[in-house]
């Protein structure tokens, strides 16, 4: 049986990918769930696993190439193992009858004329008794939607966040009737239209013709920065941010840095202020844990995490990701500084995998290695809470009736409102800038 095995669906919003490597031949005998494609995705590296066993009889993609979900990427010689999304399909004719045609249906009823008068009225009626909006669904944003790529498209096009449609179909999915449906209903409830997908704002206005006024280079956006242009501004209409802003002494926190780095980079890591601030972090979300939730609007809840699943941000090449370490609260700073060097590396080149940029409560933003001193950071939805760093810097501080030089590190802390309140937010902080100064208060409350 010959098959066509079709790139399947690789997550929300993700249409195409660019293939890194083809992983098997021709002649080659593979197994279900076995890796054949490495594929950049956004922000990620994925393995796309056959969904078939079978001896590869051609390959239609290789390195290099930009591959959209549907395309048929090998054709084998096997047995097929399920049909939908273009992920597999047999390609022998089929010999299931033709469906019958459908019958005609009758031409519906002309309306009776009606006096301008009565119209009048009745659109008056129809105005005032007009449903309200349809609530939205809330899903994870992390998690993918079910709904094929056309479905998706389809939404977007129409201005619609596609995690917001209600599924009729098996599992819920979702449906192009239920994306027209739910679209019907915003209208005619006086909503007018859905934010447009990943925007969660209004329709941008057109830009001008900028050839007009001189020279221009027109680059396109890497899938990096879609991605991120797309998660910001979802983030920035969604949430209703607050920044606090403070300094914290690191002058001890610098010497304990000095003198443990190396004991550390014979580990394997290095021992930078963002590893020790996940530790101080952690222990700052364990004496303030609302710091590690997120908030559920249409059902008027607030979800606590036990976990302790901290987000890093990192400057790369293609753009900003953000990989997760997990579980900081169980682990020393020897072992979260290895793990980040090494998730920071693979993020900058590329390797980083889907799953560890998920899952996070929290995120630390750090650009004192560039330089700069408060900033406002955009929460990443769906925490409810980022920490930025800036550069320390020598300042004199009046200490005992006298000026120091100390060195002191720029904070801002940005949250949602929604669920923190500024006095929270306030105590959050000093949380972290007492324990940066006297790193005994972790043993004590971390």
């Amino acid at each position: 049986m010959s098959i066509e095995f079709k790139l399947p669906d690789l997550g929300e919003n993700i249409e195409a990918g660019d293939v890194i490597n083809v992983l098997v031949s021709v002649g080659d005998s593979v197994t279900a769930d076995q890796a054949i494609l490495e594929m950049e995705t956004g922000k990620a590296t994925i393995e796309v696993p056959s969904t078939v066993a079978g001896v590869i009889r051609k390959i239609h993609v290789q390195a290099g190439d930009k591959v959209r979900v549907g395309q048929i990427v090998l054709t084998l010689d096997g047995e097929g193992a399920k049909q939908g999304d273009g992920e597999v399909v047999d390609s022998a004719p089929s010999t299931l009858p033709p469906k019958p045609a459908a019958e005609p249906q009758a031409p519906a009823p002309k309306p009776q004329p009606a006096s301008e008068e009565k119209e009048k009225e009745k659109e008056k009626e129809d105005a005032s008794a007009a449903p309200p909006a349809p609530a939205p669904v809330q899903r994870a944003e992390h998690l993918p939607v079910p709904a094929a790529p056309s479905v998706r498209k389809f939404a977007r096009e129409v201005g619609l966040d596609v995690r917001q449609v209600p599924g009729s179909g098996p599992g819920g999915r979702i449906t192009i009737q239920d994306v027209k449906a739910f679209t019907k209903k915003i209208v005619q409830s006086g909503g007018g239209t859905a934010a447009p997908a990943g925007a969660g704002g209004p329709i941008p206005a057109p830009l001008p013709d900028f050839s007009t006024w001189g020279e221009i280079d027109v680059q396109p956006m890497s899938s990096v920065r879609k991605l991120t242009a797309e998660h910001m501004a979802r983030c920035w209409s969604n949430i209703p941010h607050v920044t606090q802003h403070d300094q914290a002494d690191i002058t001890i926190l610098e010497e304990y840095r000095k003198r443990w780095k190396s004991k550390v980079e014979q580990a394997g890591g290095k021992l930078t202020p963002t590893a020790m601030l996940l530790k101080i972090v952690a222990g700052a979300i364990k004496a303030h844990p609302q710091f590690a939730s997120s908030i559920d609007p249409a059902k008027q809840t607030i979800i606590q995490k036990k976990y302790m699943h901290i987000g890093v941000a990192v400057d790369t090449p293609k753009g900003l990701v953000v990989p997760v370490i997990r579980n900081v609260d169980r682990k020393n700073i020897i072992e979260l500084s290895v793990e980040l060097t090494d998730i920071a590396k693979r993020a900058r080149d590329g390797k980083v995998g889907l799953s560890e940029m998920q899952g996070g409560v929290f995120t630390i933003t750090n650009l004192g290695g560039i330089g700069g001193t408060y900033f406002t950071p955009i929460v990443n939805h769906p925490d409810v809470a980022i920490l930025g760093v800036g550069r320390g810097s020598l300042q004199p501080v009046y200490v005992d009736g006298r000026f120091e030089p100390r060195l002191l590190m720029p904070l801002s802390l940005s949250y949602d409102h929604r669920v923190i309140d500024g006095a929270d937010g306030a105590r959050f902080l000093q949380w972290i800038v007492q324990a940066i100064s006297e790193p005994i208060l972790l043993a004590l409350e971390g």
